[in-house]
């Protein structure tokens, strides 16, 4: 019946929600249903999904909305489904599971587990009968069952030995000392798999690695390496061109399906978001190019328009890629006739030719829906249909007007309203450096609430970080799930962010506040670095008593990396040992291993530069067209290791200062009586200070202790 609900009804979680009508007796991860297993003697049988996944929803509609397979699996297993947004710390230990198991991995996870919860045979997506290459699901489910029957030595004996691979993703200890080579090394990684032609790095699919773009925008601007400039900005040019990139909202989809960047997966997400805001932001920054400063208002305007809740503050998870199952990608795609309706004829002539709108399309599973990407220039068009420069302009710019209008009255993919802290954290630091280097006061503004929103609704010095803080639905989730390493690393890196956009101590001490608790909750003591997930109070549930020290970017930079940067932020200006030292023995634990993972560990190579270069502070003081002067040449010079501070001068009285500044800003105000001044800091030493923008300007950009990498231009 379908006004019949099962246990999901009670879920927080969109993508639980979703299946609250499907004829499977499912039930949401915890004790209760592993209980059952082990009463009832059957094996678990583990979905493992998210409301954004296109192949989720259709496994739901082919096989968990079918009666027939419904009764199979409520006559043979225990159901369990996971949201791996809700509970990253279940997906990340099952994926590594079923990887281990057939190696490969993804959304949706489907794993069989002994009632335990140790798995013991898995995959991704099962069609409903054999195609594709892969077995039919009705055919899996009756061969696991009868497995679990028949053969239940051999069961245990590939559970047991599945989990030693789950184990086995935490490193248990010191493999070398902390080497600031090895980001030469990442660096020449990034070169040896570069895609000259379309930018980005190895095959298909293909997804932005935005680590390796920070890391080679820094190096480019320490070094001038013309090789790594071309890196960075052939891929974030090919991507902003691309069809990965939302030609008329704004924003980055997952992925792309292609080398060319042009049919993505079209689901949005807010951390790929943040992270690519921030690469546009520092290319702009390091190049001048407008066309990065243009992708990066690009992001925020979609974010500002679809992920924001603009009333309280937070920014939302995630958009889903299509409507239905049915629908490939047909809210962002175009037909012919779609843009005829939509566009006059000279709209659509240069239309047409900008985003190459042809009559067959670029989607394999949907002839004649066109991806749009830019496929000639304004100037070549104009040339094309012999008008001018300013009328081809003109008329494109309508066009996309029309077109985006069109869009907005189709019925729209689901937002997931749901505020993940981790990932808010993420959007935060995006919004403030972007609104820092490109005078963005109303993103400054509402980054802001929402860190306070974070803050007031997620963290306590008591109970500690929650992992969610609104449900999709806008309430409180009903039962809340443990947050994990990145997220404590992520807020305090916000926090610090917050701090410096305002020189508010308040965002300083709760930087410091939570960092304590990270080290207290994550870290091992005996071997260094951190664990993902809480040491106390994290469940040990199935595969979550397996121990695991995150390293690898999955797509968001590794705990353990995210952790050591937050870590030797907090020293930079606390000079405090104890946070560097922590910080050290955490990149200790991988040095000897970074090497074969390559891009994929470029997080780890920041932090790396971080602990092997000196950290520059810049101090304005002031409240005058000078100091904002002042303010903007540093804020314009990007670099990993810099960080900015503006004292309109009450703010000194009433916070005790970082060590390198504590005892010089105090006698510098005296000194200068009130007239604007910037003080510049590096390594414990400070640069007599300096009352002229492009003195100051010069200075960030010849900084010899900043230029002392590696050279890897002829990698």
């Amino acid at each position: 019946m379908p006004n019949q609900t099962n246990a999901l009804a009670a879920a927080a979680s969109a993508y639980l929600r979703s299946a609250m009508h499907q004829p499977v007796q499912w039930r949401e991860w915890g004790e209760e249903a592993f209980a059952a297993a082990r009463r009832e003697d059957k094996p678990v049988l583990l979905d493992i999904g998210a409301v954004w996944c296109h192949w989720c929803h259709v496994m739901d509609r082919e096989s968990y909305e079918n009666a027939e397979t419904a009764h199979l699996i409520n006559q043979m297993f225990v159901a369990v489904k996971v949201d791996r947004d809700e509970r990253p710390d279940v997906d990340v230990r099952y994926q590594a599971a079923v990887q281990a198991m057939n190696g490969q991995g993804g959304w949706p996870l489907t794993a069989f587990l002994t009632p335990e919860g140790q798995p013991f045979y898995g995959g991704t997506y099962f069609p409903p009968e054999d195609s594709f290459g892969r077995p039919g699901f009705r055919r899996v489910l009756r061969s696991v069952a009868q497995a679990y029957r028949q053969k239940p030595r051999e069961v245990l004996g590939s559970a047991a030995s599945v989990m030693r691979v789950i184990a086995a993703g935490s490193v248990s200890g010191h493999t070398g000392a902390v080497d600031p080579a090895i980001v030469t090394h990442l660096l020449s990684a990034a070169k040896a798999e570069f895609d000259a032609e379309h930018g980005g790095f190895g095959g298909v699919p293909k997804f932005p690695h935005p680590a390796v773009i920070d890391l080679l925008i820094d190096h480019y601007l320490r070094t001038g390496d013309d090789g790594a400039r071309e890196v960075f900005t052939v891929t974030l040019q090919r991507m902003a061109r691309g069809g990965i990139c939302d030609q008329l909202g704004g924003g980055f989809h997952r992925y792309s399906t292609d080398e060319r960047w042009v049919v993505p997966h079209f689901e949005k997400m807010s951390y790929d978001n943040a992270q690519l805001l921030n690469n546009y932001v520092h290319a702009w920054q390091a190049t001048g190019e407008p066309a990065f400063a243009e992708a990066a208002h690009g992001i925020i305007r979609w974010m500002d328009s679809w992920l924001s809740d603009r009333e309280h503050g937070g920014f939302y998870a995630s958009q889903d890629a299509d409507v239905s199952p049915d629908d490939d990608g047909g809210y962002f795609t175009w037909t012919m006739d779609e843009a005829r309706a939509a566009l006059d004829e000279p709209e659509l002539e240069v239309a047409a030719l900008h985003y190459g709108f042809d009559e067959s399309g670029e989607m394999p599973l949907s002839s004649g829906r066109n991806v749009l990407f830019q496929r000639a220039e304004v100037e070549e068009i104009a040339r094309r249909l012999s008008v001018a420069a300013e009328t081809a302009a003109e008329r494109l710019g309508s066009a996309k007007r029309k077109l985006y209008d069109a869009r907005c009255r189709r019925p729209a993919p689901f937002v997931d309203r749901t505020l993940y802290t981790g990932w808010n954290a993420l959007c935060v630091s995006a919004y403030l450096q972007a609104a820092r280097a490109l005078s963005l006061e109303p993103e400054r503004v509402f980054a802001l609430r929402s860190l306070n929103r974070i803050l007031a609704e997620g963290w306590s010095a008591a109970g500690g970080l929650k992992h969610t803080i609104s449900s999709c639905a806008g309430q409180g989730p009903a039962r809340q799930s443990p947050a994990v390493l990145d997220e404590y690393a992520f807020l305090i890196t916000a926090c610090l962010d917050g701090y410096e956009a305002t020189a508010d101590s308040a965002y300083f001490s709760v930087a410091r506040s939570i960092a304590d608790t990270m080290i207290w909750r994550f870290a091992d003591s005996e071997g260094g670095g951190f664990f993902d997930t809480d040491i106390y109070a994290g469940e040990k549930l199935g595969a979550l008593a397996a121990r695991r020290k995150p390293f690898q970017d999955l797509p968001t930079p590794a705990g353990n990396s995210a952790a050591a940067v937050a870590l030797l932020r907090l020293h930079a200006y606390t000079g405090q040992a104890y946070y560097r030292e922590v910080a050290r023995k955490t990149l200790e634990v991988f040095a000897g291993v970074v090497r074969p993972f390559g891009i994929f560990v470029a997080s780890y190579g920041i932090a790396v530069l971080l602990f092997s270069q000196p950290h520059t502070q810049v101090v304005v003081l002031g409240d005058d067209a000078l100091a904002e002067r002042l303010y903007r040449a540093a804020a314009d010079h990007f670099s990993l290791t810099q960080s900015e501070l503006r004292f309109t001068g009450h703010e000194l009285a009433s916070w005790p200062l970082p060590a390198a500044l504590a005892e010089t800003l105090p006698n510098l105000q005296e000194m200068t009586k009130g007239k604007s001044t910037a003080l510049v800091c590096s390594g414990g030493t400070c640069h007599a200070p300096l009352d002229d923008p492009a003195m100051l300007a010069r200075l960030l950009r010849s900084t010899p202790a900043e230029q002392s990498l590696p050279d890897v231009s002829a990698a």
